[in-house]
């Protein structure tokens, strides 16, 4: 709907008659990292096995398959 090379009107004023912020309309979500996606993915699998497991044990299970993470990364990737 909103047109970066308008002619007559701006970015800014286009964002105003849609009723948009600019800032929105500039917004790119971040992303996680390929890192971080193969760590759900081994959690995601030993939770299916294993879904009793709380963050302690799932930590655990990490580090034997050999990643270096801790309990905080753990939880937040949970």
């Amino acid at each position: 709907m909103i047109e970066m090379n308008h002619p007559d009107l701006s970015v800014r004023r286009q964002c105003e008659l849609v009723g948009l912020n600019r800032s929105t309309f500039y917004y790119t979500p971040a992303t996680e990292s390929e890192d971080n996606l193969q760590l759900m993915r081994l959690l995601d699998e030993q939770y299916r096995r294993t879904p009793f497991y709380g963050w302690p044990r799932m930590t655990a299970y990490l580090r034997r398959q050999g990643h270096l993470v801790n309990h905080k990364r753990v939880q937040r990737l949970l």
